[in-house]
């Protein structure tokens, strides 16, 4: 029995994959549980259509990312915190505080994009990685300094 797969289904395939599946599995478990329906003639070309259609769109969303991550390139931040006479910072700065300091640049980036190695505890300069999107990622340059 050929199936569309509706989700990924672990050691099976991946969403819109057509596999081909044991009657009674497909049967009495992938359809009735939802994750998978039978591949007519009429199916098989709905979902070449979708497919077309998810690429066009991916395509377009990956030609944004590259656009942001360009405009990314050369964004230099400075972050002002309280500090201590030997350059330790009180508390931490978290990717929070960076979108915020990207959002006053002009950048409105999710905090859950980004990404710094290890914890900022220390007055310096630092790097911080942003993931636009799957295999498009851009690095920002961050200057801790004392307020």
């Amino acid at each position: 029995m050929k199936v569309i797969l509706k989700e990924d289904v672990q050691k099976l395939g991946y969403k819109n994959d057509v596999v081909t599946v044991k009657n009674g599995y497909g049967r009495n478990y992938l359809i009735p549980q939802g994750l998978a329906e039978i591949a007519t003639p009429s199916s098989l070309k709905v979902l070449e259509e979708n497919i077309r259609q998810t690429q066009r769109k991916q395509a377009q969303i990956i030609a944004d990312a590259e656009a942001m991550a360009k405009a990314l390139e050369n964004v230099k931040l400075t972050i002002g915190t309280k500090a201590g006479s030997n350059g330790k910072i009180f508390g931490s700065v978290t990717t929070i505080q960076i979108a915020q300091a990207l959002k006053d640049a002009g950048h409105d980036i999710d905090r859950k994009k980004i990404s710094i190695a290890g914890d900022i505890k220390e007055l310096g300069e630092y790097k911080a990685k942003i993931n636009l999107h799957r295999g498009v990622d851009a690095e920002v340059d961050l200057s801790v300094v004392s307020e």
